[in-house]
């Protein structure tokens, strides 16, 4: 059975759902930074999914980069998976810009988190249901 991880959910905003992975936006309205996680239980790496799982996140990942990179017209679109605090597979997507706080360096620990309005949230969510198409399920509200 998929469980979240606490961190991601006391961090972020649920977005909705891919086939495989839940889409969370990270709480921090400096970068539009989002966050795949596969529904997968007991899985840190990408390695531990099976064939089909893999190449699905990797689908999932690389239509989200591009619908992100076009809606928010970002400079350059960071795309990774770390898990040295959360231990669950999950993959940050963020989109950056020459101009942002933390730019050309990487976006941890550079700035308090400034969280959003659950408005903001929505005006996020309006944005996407254009780009994301059929095969994604939006969910309203916060955790």
């Amino acid at each position: 059975m998929f469980i979240l991880d606490t961190r991601l959910q006391e961090d972020t905003w649920l977005i909705g759902d891919f086939p495989l992975c839940r889409l969370l936006l990270s709480n921090d309205s400096n970068y539009p930074w989002f966050i795949l996680v596969p529904r997968r239980e007991g899985i840190s790496e990408l390695f531990q999914l099976d064939d089909a799982d893999q190449q699905l996140m990797w689908a999932e990942t690389t239509a989200l980069t591009g619908v992100l990179k076009e809606l928010f017209t970002a400079d350059k679109m960071n795309v990774a998976t770390l898990g040295n605090v959360v231990s669950q597979l999950h993959m940050h997507v963020i989109a950056r810009y020459a101009s942002d706080a933390a730019w050309p360096g990487p976006v941890w620990g550079k700035h308090p988190a400034k969280p959003y309005s659950e408005a903001d949230v929505q005006v996020i969510r309006d944005k996407l249901k254009a780009g994301l198409g059929a095969g994604f399920t939006f969910v309203e509200g916060k955790q």
